[in-house]
C-alpha cells in the first residue's frame, strides 16, 4: 500500500512516496518552474530529462508528468497501488482544526480561507483540485500547518483588538509550522521513551521561515507566528515582531501602499534587510571575516530566539527539553550556541559544545543540564503520511 504526499507551491511541486505499514520512503522529488519558461524535474538526486510534450504550463501538467515518470520507473501505478494522497495546506483557519478528508463541500469552505493565506493556500488547493480531477476515487487528505496550534487557549491566541474584529474577520493568532513542531515533539518523546502527553517542550523550527512553540503536556499552548507567518522570530526575509505603528509611519513618510509595506516586511526584511542577504552560511562566513552588518544580523537573529525561550519558560513553568529543527536549527551549531549562551547558571541550561559541533548531533546538553537540549531533523512529509493513514483508517497498527 502506497501513500503519496504532496506539497504544492505556486510554481513548484514537492512530493514523496511512502510504503505502508512502516512508512518507508522509497521515492521523492521536486518539480520547479511550473508555468515558467524553464522547468526542472528532480527525482531524488537525479534530474530527469523531460519530453517536450510535458511543458508544465500548470499543475495539471506537472501531475501528469509525475505519474508518467513514476509508472515508467515502476514506482507507482496510481489506479491499483495508491490508497491515499496527503496534501500540505498552510492555513486551516478555525474551520479545520485537524487533518481532514476533502469533499466537494469542505473544499468550498477551504477556498473561503484563501484570504488568510493568499500566498500559500491557493497553490495548496490547486494541488487538491488537480488530484481530485485526475483520480476522483482516491481520498485526498488535507493536513494543516495551523492544526497543531488549535490547542492554544484564548488568552494566547486572541489579540487585544475590538471583539468584532475577531468574530467577524477571525483576526487571531493561528501559528504555523505546526506539522514540523508536532513531528519533532513526537520524535523526542520516542527518543526519551516517554509519552508525549507527559512532556513540556520548547521547539524551535529555524530556517528561512522560523518559529518557536511552547508545548505543555504534549499540546501547543503558544507559538511565535500569529495571524500570518510574519509575526515572531527574525527570519530570512521576514521582519518578525515589530511595532505596528511603524507601518502607518512608513505609509505616511514614504508614501508606501499596503502592498508595498507587505512586500517590504515579508520579502525585504529579516536577515536580508539587516545585511542584504538571507543565506545563513554566507552570513556566517562574512561574520567570521569581520563584517559588522553580518555580525549584527546574527546577533539579532539569535537574541530574538533567546527572548522567546525565556518567555516560554515562564509560560510552561517546567521545561523538559528544548528542540532545534529546520535547516538552520539542524545545521548551524553557531546559532545554537549563540541562542543558548548565558542560559546556564540562571536557567540550568548547559550546552555541550563538543556535541554541538557534531555533524549529526542528537542530544547536545551536558549531563548535569536541568533542561535537555536536542537536535532533531524535521520530516513534515512523514508526519503528513501518518496523519493521512489515521484519517483513512489505515494507521500503522491496523494495516494488514
Amino acid at each position: 500500500m502506497k501513500l503519496l504526499i504532496l506539497n504544492a507551491g505556486s510554481s513548484s511541486l514537492k512530493w514523496k512516496l511512502y510504503l505502508l505499514p512502516h512508512y518507508q520512503e522509497f521515492a521523492a522529488g521536486l518539480i520547479e518552474g511550473i508555468g515558467e519558461s524553464h522547468t526542472e524535474f528532480h527525482l531524488s538526486s537525479e534530474t530527469v530529462q523531460m519530453d517536450e510534450v510535458f511543458s508544465m504550463r500548470n499543475h495539471k501538467d506537472a501531475f501528469e508528468l509525475l505519474f508518467k515518470i513514476l509508472e515508467e520507473r515502476d514506482h507507482l501505478r496510481i489506479a491499483s497501488e495508491l490508497f491515499g494522497i496527503g496534501h500540505r495546506v498552510v492555513h486551516g483557519g478555525e474551520t479545520f482544526t485537524k487533518s481532514t478528508l476533502i469533499t466537494a463541500d469542505n473544499l468550498e469552505a477551504l477556498r473561503g480561507l484563501n484570504t488568510l493565506a493568499p500566498l500559500h493556500n491557493p497553490a495548496n488547493i490547486l494541488g487538491i483540485e488537480t488530484m481530485m480531477a485526475i483520480a476522483p476515487t482516491l481520498p485526498n487528505i488535507a493536513v494543516f500547518d495551523t492544526a497543531f496550534h488549535q490547542s492554544m487557549p484564548p488568552h494566547a491566541f486572541r489579540y487585544a483588538l475590538p471583539e468584532n474584529l475577531y468574530t467577524e474577520l477571525h483576526i487571531r493568532r493561528y501559528g504555523f509550522h505546526g506539522t514540523s513542531h508536532h513531528f519533532v515533539a513526537q520524535t523526542l518523546a520516542e527518543r526519551l521513551e516517554c509519552p508525549l502527553h507527559e512532556l513540556n517542550l520548547i521547539t524551535l523550527h529555524l530556517g528561512n521561515g522560523a518559529s518557536a512553540c511552547a508545548i505543555q503536556d504534549g499540546k501547543s499552548v503558544d507559538t511565535s507566528m500569529g495571524f500570518t507567518p510574519l509575526e515572531g522570530l527574525v527570519m530570512g526575509t521576514r521582519s518578525g515582531d515589530l511595532d505596528p505603528a511603524i507601518l502607518t509611519y512608513l505609509m505616511d513618510k514614504k508614501g508606501l501602499s499596503a502592498d508595498e509595506v507587505n512586500t517590504l516586511l515579508n520579502k525585504e526584511s529579516g536577515l536580508k534587510g539587516l545585511c542584504q542577504e538571507n543565506d545563513l552560511r554566507s552570513i556566517i562566513s562574512r561574520s567570521d571575516a569581520g563584517d559588522e552588518a553580518a555580525q549584527l544580523a546574527l546577533t539579532i537573529f539569535a537574541y530574538r530566539i533567546k527572548k522567546y525561550i525565556g518567555a516560554y519558560m515562564a509560560v510552561l513553568g517546567r521545561v523538559d527539553a528544548i528542540v532545534f529543527t529546520g535547516g538552520i536549527g539542524e545545521h548551524a551549531p553557531l546559532i545554537r550556541e549563540m541562542v543558548l549562551e548565558g542560559l546556564d547558571d540562571a536557567f540550568g541550561i548547559y550546552l555541550d559544545r563538543h556535541k554541538n559541533q557534531d555533524p549529526n548531533p542528537s542530544a547536545i546538553n551536558q549531563q548535569h543540564s536541568r533542561i535537555e537540549l536536542h537536535v532533531i531533523a524535521t520530516n513534515e512529509e512523514l508526519q503528513i503520511a501518518r496523519e493521512v493513514a489515521k484519517v483513512t483508517g489505515n494507521a500503522k497498527e491496523t494495516i494488514k
